[in-house]
């Protein structure tokens, strides 16, 4: 069985991971002229997956 603090780094990595993913597709939609609606919905999106992964890691007492 894993300890409490084990589960809480593999979930961080896996929410922070997500959110590089997220703002790494956004910056191809940039790179590659996409529409803006596209490019300003990746934004948010990716912007919220950030948000979760901060906020995750902040109620935990996580260093960064």
């Amino acid at each position: 069985m894993d300890s409490l603090i084990s589960r809480d780094k593999v979930e961080a990595k896996k929410k922070g991971l997500y959110a590089a993913v997220a703002w790494g597709g956004t910056g191809l939609l940039v790179a590659v002229g996409g529409p803006t609606v596209f490019v300003v919905g990746g934004v948010a999106g990716a912007g919220y997956l950030t948000y979760k992964w901060f906020m995750f890691r902040a109620k935990r007492g996580m260093r960064f």
